[in-house]
């Protein structure tokens, strides 16, 4: 569930432009403005109850008007390939509207005075048919009422005088202004807009449901080149959990808010919201462009995408090492005195001198005698897995020879396990469950004891999973030991390794991978990408 810093407010009094700009917007999150547009000439005016229709085909009846018609309806998909956009007279939308006015009240009237819930009128379920099978699936979407980038798309100017501007927006650059108007129940398919957006209920009343940008995975967006990308696949109505898994948990991400006439609600750019209509709900939306989205500098994009892309991939990381009980930020792979890497430790390629005290001291915790029962626990699954690993149908003797302590079997291949999966991952689990000091034990009793069998585990068994586990856990030593006794444990751990570069290059390769596997995987939840089709 998200968090209460994201929850929706609502307002019984429209905030100032000041209070809006320095408490709301910059918070990203939605609010409500209970009855702010009660004053407008549109609230009065277009009121269908109260001769709405005929003002509005008075006023602006001849004007050409781009509908969305889909075979859909109720529910009008956004992408280009579900619905049609067709031209035609908003006043003959008008008489739809009419229409289906009359024939509710025809309908309410049966019910009120005939005995028969049935209607067996000839013409009146023939009118009935001609509204179900055009009038119910058209929908006034965005019409443009006033747009600062395509004048010439402009379609309902005539109706500008009517919306008077909200002391919210006075000092806003607005993109467009636009009418949205429906005859008959309509439900959008979820999506997101690339603008804020001030939705404003003129008559009738709506029903959004929103989800914050962070719950995108769970709505499967559509393909980032796509000309629907701001969509969701999913079809909420009926969802197939088969396909889109996340799915089933999208509705605990869900804040919902109705809006009667007269109410606005703010919604961020970013956050999905998918909306339910009312029959015969005319709702207007002003769009205006963030401060974010305004200051962002054309030649910082690409520094912006990375860093962004970075910032999800770290929080998958953590996401797919949650069920380990992980939640801290990844560590940095210890590299031997001699190796080079951006992320080594300052001090880790400084000779020490000097310390065969500490030396000693290290050597004495190495010995199996003295290992406590904890240690020796890990060193016998350590070493039994990497026994198990190696694969008898595979003779290869150069490794045989540098595998011959006597808990491995002499001759086989290491084959590295690629499970993501703790659950068929043991020796990333074994690493998890150790305390950093005791891993820290075993691995020197390795060194001294068992060198082939360390060495085996870091170039052949150890997993991309496994190397970010090992890395998280060299992090957390770091954090308990001292900078000398630091440094010399990597200096002592590595002694293990013929060819001290290459395990620094195992584990480093691990752990790209497993970054690697977390930027699929957030291509695929935020972006809609899926790298592996």
């Amino acid at each position: 569930m998200e968090s209460s810093s994201i929850r929706i407010r609502t307002y019984e009094e429209l905030p100032t432009a000041k209070d809006f700009e320095s408490l709301i917007e910059p918070t990203n999150v939605p609010a409500v403005f209970r009855g702010c547009t009660n004053g407008w000439k549109a609230f009065s005016h277009w009121n269908p109850s109260n001769g709405g229709l005929d003002y509005l085909q008075a006023r602006a009846g001849s004007c050409m008007v781009e509908a969305m018609v889909s075979q859909s309806a109720p529910v009008f998909y956004g992408d280009l390939g579900s619905h049609q956009r067709v031209p035609l007279p908003f006043s003959n939308f008008i008489g739809f509207c009419k229409k289906r006015m009359q024939m509710q009240g025809k309908h309410q009237q049966c019910i009120d005075h005939c005995n028969a819930p049935q209607i067996h009128d000839d013409t009146q379920h023939d009118a009935y048919l001609a509204l179900e099978d055009v009038s119910e699936q058209i929908y006034l979407a965005q019409v443009s009422i006033m747009n600062s980038d395509r004048q010439e798309n402009v379609q309902l100017e005539a109706l500008r005088e009517d919306i008077q501007m909200l002391p919210i927006l006075e000092s806003k650059e607005l993109s467009s202004i636009n009418l949205w108007m429906n005859n008959g129940q309509a439900r959008s398919s979820t999506h997101y807009d690339p603008h804020h957006n001030l939705l404003c209920i003129v008559s009738g009343w709506k029903q959004v449901v929103l989800w914050p940008p962070s719950a995108s995975p769970s709505l499967y967006p559509m393909p980032i080149y796509g000309e629907a990308s701001n969509h969701s696949s999913v079809t909420l109505e009926n969802p197939d959990y088969s396909i889109y898994p996340r799915a089933e948990c999208s509705m605990a991400f869900a804040q919902k808010v109705v809006l009667q006439a007269g109410d606005a609600l703010f919604i961020p750019e970013g956050w999905f919201h998918q909306v339910d209509s009312d029959d015969l709900t005319i709702a207007i939306n002003f769009w205006w462009r963030s401060n974010t989205m305004s200051s962002m500098l054309e030649h910082m994009d690409a520094y912006y995408l990375r860093r962004i892309l970075r910032r999800l991939i770290d929080k998958e990381m953590d996401q797919l090492l949650l069920k380990l009980g992980m939640g801290t930020r990844m560590g940095v792979c210890k590299l031997p005195n001699n190796g080079q890497t951006d992320h080594a430790d300052e001090n880790h390629g400084q000779l020490l001198k000097g310390m065969d005290l500490r030396e000693k001291r290290f050597k004495e915790r190495s010995t199996l005698l003295e290992l406590e029962p904890a240690a020796v626990q890990v060193l016998h699954e350590l070493v039994s897995l990497v026994h198990n690993s190696v694969s008898a149908n595979h003779d290869q003797q150069s490794l045989s020879n540098s595998l011959n302590d006597c808990e491995l079997v002499g001759n086989g291949k290491c084959e590295k396990m690629v499970n993501a999966d703790l659950k068929d991952d043991p020796v990333a689990k074994i690493l998890w469950d150790v305390k950093p000091q005791t891993l820290q034990v075993v691995f020197l009793a390795m060194v001294h004891n068992f060198p082939r069998t360390l060495e085996a585990l870091v170039l052949h068994v150890l997993s991309p999973l496994g190397a970010e586990v090992l890395t998280r856990k060299f992090d957390e030593m770091d954090q308990q030991t001292h900078g000398e006794d630091r440094n010399k444990f990597y200096e002592v751990f590595y002694s293990a390794f013929d060819d001290q570069s290459a395990a620094m290059n195992s584990i480093l390769k691990g752990k790209e991978l497993f970054t690697q596997q977390a930027f699929k995987n957030v291509l695929d939840k935020f972006v809609g990408v899926n790298l592996e089709s």
